[in-house]
């Protein structure tokens, strides 16, 4: 079924093909059935002969905050649903949470290890699975105002998402500030840090993406393959050694934490106070200031 929250435009000449995340009303973050969809068009760009670029963007000048955590628990499943719907508290069982964070992170490394170059044009918010999408893109053409971060460890702990990226292309130092303070930050803080391909003005973002795009595409389809294949096994060799069981392994071991008198737990008082509530009462109990 279409869902024209992921759009596909296509330049056959050029040899590009461009993906626009297109949930702007909620800063283009996505729900299982709109990941799918993205990836259901990786899947078909990948064996198109005709592409050897593909340029991945968000509608609304925002790139991606990632996984919607307007109901998380509705990445469970049905079951895991009905369960709220009908007031039971029962979580989603640790088999459920684990088989559905391999599909979900089945996702993820498909795009690491995939066969075309894929440019990010970053604008706006890359957060939670949006950063990892930018970090994970060939090239990603940043602008210096927008926030980057892992906001969802302060809710689901500090063990989500790709960790081996992360410690990998992040460097260790700022992939455990983000993870263990939940952190946003502004990417011109990494303009010197050779993270991104590129932080420039909000405003050349969008002219300096396509233009990567179309001088990657002057190189030749089988030599992008194969180096990107290379650079796959560098990576796996170096960084990535036990990523793939590890990745939705925490996650899903990192979602069912217990929670302390005096904790934050989101999922409760999301449940008690409606998510708007919960988002507000969550950025005052983090909130720290400086001294």
């Amino acid at each position: 079924m279409s869902d024209n929250r992921v759009l596909l435009e296509r330049d056959d000449a050029a040899g590009i093909a461009c993906l626009t995340l297109n949930n702007p009303e909620r800063k283009n973050s996505y729900d299982p059935a709109m990941r799918e969809r993205l990836g259901a068009h990786l899947d078909e760009l990948a064996m198109d002969d005709r592409v050897k670029v593909v340029l991945l963007r968000g509608e609304g000048g925002v790139f991606s905050t990632g996984a919607d955590m307007g109901n998380a628990y509705s990445w469970y499943g049905a079951d895991a649903a009905d369960q709220r719907a009908e007031g039971r508290s029962r979580r989603p069982s640790q088999r459920r949470r684990l088989s559905v964070d391999r599909k979900t992170f089945s996702f993820y490394h498909s795009l690491m290890g995939y066969p075309k170059v894929v440019v990010a044009e970053v604008r706006g918010f890359a957060l939670g699975g949006g950063l990892e999408m930018a970090l994970m893109a060939d090239i990603s053409v940043v602008a210096r105002d927008a926030k980057i971060g892992m906001p969802a460890t302060r809710f689901l702990g500090p063990a989500l998402g790709s960790l081996h990226l992360f410690f990998y292309r992040l460097g260790p130092v700022l992939a455990r500030r983000l993870l263990l303070t939940g952190d946003t930050i502004r990417a011109e803080s990494l303009e010197n840090h050779t993270v991104f391909t590129e932080v420039i003005d909000d405003e050349s973002v969008e002219r300096r993406a396509q233009w990567w795009a179309e001088k990657a595409a002057r190189m030749p389809a089988d030599g992008i393959v194969l180096a990107k294949e290379a650079f796959r096994l560098v990576e796996q060799l170096q960084g990535y050694q036990g990523e793939e069981v590890a990745s939705y392994l925490f996650h899903a071991f990192g979602t069912n934490l217990q929670f302390d008198e005096g904790d934050f737990n989101f999922v409760k008082t999301r449940a008690e106070h409606g998510s708007k509530k919960a988002f507000r009462m969550a950025r005052e109990h983090f909130e720290v200031p400086e001294r």
